[in-house]
């Protein structure tokens, strides 16, 4: 499975053409609310009435060989842990799954709330946790909405990893991507979301030098692109050196 790397965008920039397979930051636009979708138990919800509160939402397909697992596995681990900074479901956040494959069906998304769900603290409300469906229309307004940039490659996608912070009414308050998440940095977004200030993305080198591996199920260092950083930076040095040692040569000759 293909990841990318972030683009950035911001309010001092002109807004950036959204990538093919990746991400384009769309921070402090909003997501269209009157968007509808399928909840698990089949039934239809407006974005609008479950984007009540700071949101975090995730982007995944639901037969996703190697990505979207660990991505899943690490926000219920965290959701797990955000009740020890005094964090509620319900209370303080809401979480969306949003599967962006047409075909997915709400039976699949049953399912996997199930799985997750047993990951969860007991009394952990059900309705806090929400796997969405829909059909190709609304699934390209809300993914174009957040500049996520997938591509279908035969039965799979290559697609980016993230989290989605939404604010109560609607706007893109911060990126968190990444494979894993310290409770303080979601309680500082989830708050900030509240209070619709817009923050930076948490993590972006870690999708540039880390890599997945499916066989082993984890993210490994690519150190092809570790060689390659340190090789620019050499050159860089170099460069640098040989420009300020001629420059002193100069000097001394004048």
């Amino acid at each position: 499975m293909v990841t990318a790397w972030t683009s950035v965008s911001s309010a001092s920039k002109q807004p950036e053409a959204p990538l093919e397979i990746g991400l384009t930051e769309h921070l402090g636009d909003t997501v269209p609310l009157d968007l509808k979708f399928v909840a698990e138990d089949g039934q239809t919800v407006v974005l609008r009435d479950l984007v009540d509160r700071p949101t975090l939402v995730s982007l995944v397909y639901y037969t996703c060989p190697s990505v979207c697992r660990p991505l899943l596995n690490e926000a219920a681990t965290m959701l797990g842990k955000l009740q020890a900074v005094d964090m509620q479901p319900n209370r303080d956040y809401r979480v969306l799954t949003i599967s962006f494959d047409n075909t997915d069906s709400p039976d699949g998304s049953t399912r996997l709330k199930e799985e997750y769900y047993r990951s969860l603290p007991n009394g952990f409300p059900r309705d806090a946790w929400t796997f969405l469906t829909a059909d190709s229309a609304t699934i390209a307004a809300v993914t174009q909405a957040v500049g996520f940039g997938f591509k279908r490659e035969g039965s799979d996608f290559a697609h980016p990893t993230t989290l989605v912070v939404l604010s109560p009414d609607g706007k893109i308050t911060r990126y968190l991507t990444g494979s894993e998440y310290l409770p303080l940095d979601i309680k500082m977004a989830l708050i900030e979301a509240r209070q619709g200030k817009v923050g930076a993305t948490i993590v972006k080198f870690y999708k540039f030098c880390f890599s997945y591996d499916p066989s082993g199920e984890r993210f490994v260092l690519n150190s092809t692109r570790i060689v390659g950083l340190s090789t620019l930076a050499g050159v860089a040095g170099i460069v640098l050196f040989v420009t300020a040692s001629n420059r002193r040569r100069e000097k001394k000759v004048h």
